[in-house]
């Protein structure tokens, strides 16, 4: 692969090559891709879409919106410095064609803005509860009516193919979503493959899939467009990595790490001794031990642990990624930037630590199984609604429940697939809160 073509900055519908050194310096295009994401409907919803708590009461937990911003920052930051050393690694990128080391932290900064934006309400459940509604509920009936790859999208649901769905999908009048950069859609593509074959490797980037059946063509061309190599075998669509997406990667991988046991700690979910020991060891050869005694608030100690933490897994991120550029290019570098890094010891035990003690805690527990259930039912309950009038079987009730639907998912007049995964879309838009009120209200407890 090639950084001239990775750093492209067309969009949907180009039909003349956007050339850098003619870009705009105080609103560069990678820039305008930051802010259709921040105005998007989608983005606004993950402020009450869950990150670790679902439906928390309490003000310092963070959501799905607090989280990307987050990740967005150390994204920024990641681009940044690792476009500094990739244009002195390759001047003719700076000379020739005018990029700049900023351009690497705005893609890496508008991608990490987007990364969780097409997830499920009640965190990762809410992935589990769309898929076995298709794979054990009631969808399953649907199984001998869609291809196998079809099938394979909606029982295991994938929140990063949802995001690309949003980012990129066409509706009457507007053409091609957000109209992003090709280059920040790449960054964004954590695992650019379809549904089938499974994990067909043990590379990263086959970890998951990335784009449904509906969004192939779309998701292929984005790959063409900026040389992303082909992986795929035996006619299914698969592709290397965008570089930039390792470096997102690892901005969500460090918020995460860190953030989310910040969570856990303020929430008495993990004591504050036990916890700040482990944050200690991963940054013992940084820490001003005078400053941190002379602090008398914990809110103060975790706020200096957290920074020291970010900022030295930013810097063993990036060299790795610079140490392990020509393998990436190549689209042979196998791991997250974090898995070979110096400090990939004490990132496992912090993790094992917020599973034990916050991912399986059990208010955590308890919460996600209730949305397991409101999910679940809403899905029965539109997906049965809207296949029926695709079948000309509607009922009086199956008519009032569609109307109550948002306009652009009202559509029976396109194949069983595209309703059983507009469906599914819809329910992954809503925010936790919105999907209690809908159940609530289609289980007739609220009028």
């Amino acid at each position: 692969m090639d950084w001239e073509q990775l750093l492209s900055l067309k969009r949907f519908g180009d039909t003349h090559k956007r050339l850098r050194n003619e870009q705009d310096e105080t609103r560069l295009g990678f820039e305008v891709d930051y802010d259709r994401i921040v105005f998007s409907s989608a983005f606004r919803s993950l402020q009450d879409k869950t990150q670790v708590i679902p439906l928390s009461k309490t003000d310092f937990v963070h959501t799905r919106l607090t989280h990307s911003m987050e990740v967005s920052v150390v994204g920024r930051s990641l681009g940044r410095i690792a476009g500094q050393q990739v244009l002195q690694k390759h001047p003719y990128l700076k000379e020739v064609h005018g990029h700049r080391f900023n351009d690497f932290g705005a893609i890496v900064a508008a991608a990490a803005l987007s990364h969780d934006i097409g997830n499920p309400p009640f965190g990762h459940s809410g992935e589990k509860a769309i898929g076995e509604f298709f794979r054990s509920g009631t969808g399953s009936t649907y199984q001998s009516v869609l291809s196998k790859k079809e099938y394979q999208d909606l029982i295991d649901f994938e929140g990063n193919a949802n995001g690309f769905k949003l980012l990129t999908e066409s509706r009457e009048g507007v053409v091609g979503g957000l109209r992003l950069s090709y280059a920040t859609l790449g960054a964004f593509m954590k695992y650019p493959k379809e549904s089938l074959p499974k994990k067909p490797t043990k590379h990263i980037a086959d970890k998951k899939f990335g784009f449904f059946q509906s969004e192939k063509q779309s998701f292929a061309e984005v790959a063409k467009e900026l040389g992303l190599k082909v992986t795929g075998k035996d006619g299914s669509i698969s592709f290397s990595r965008h570089p930039l997406t390792y470096l997102v990667e690892a901005a969500d991988d460090i918020c995460y790490t860190i953030i989310d046991f910040e969570d856990g700690i303020n929430l008495g979910l993990v004591p504050e001794d036990f916890a700040l020991e482990y944050l200690i060891n991963l940054v013992k050869d940084r820490i001003n031990t005078k400053k941190y005694r002379a602090m008398a608030y914990r809110e103060d100690r975790l706020s200096y642990l957290r920074a020291l933490a970010i900022n030295t897994l930013i810097s063993d991120a990036i060299s790795v990624f610079i140490e392990h550029e020509t393998d990436i290019l190549e689209g042979t570098f196998a791991s997250s930037l974090l898995d070979k890094g110096n400090f990939t010891a004490q990132v496992t035990d912090i993790i094992r630590v917020s599973k034990a003690k916050i991912y399986q805690s059990q208010e955590v527990v308890e919460k996600e199984i209730a949305g397991y259930r409101i999910i679940s039912d809403i899905l029965e309950v539109y997906s049965g609604a809207m296949v029926r009038k695709w079948e000309d079987k509607a009922s009086n009730y199956d008519i009032l429940l569609i109307q109550t639907l948002p306009p652009f998912y009202q559509r029976t007049d396109i194949p069983l697939y595209e309703i059983l995964m507009s469906i599914s879309c819809y329910v992954a838009s809503l925010s936790d809160s919105a999907a209690v009120h809908i159940h609530n209200k289609i289980m007739g407890r609220q009028l």
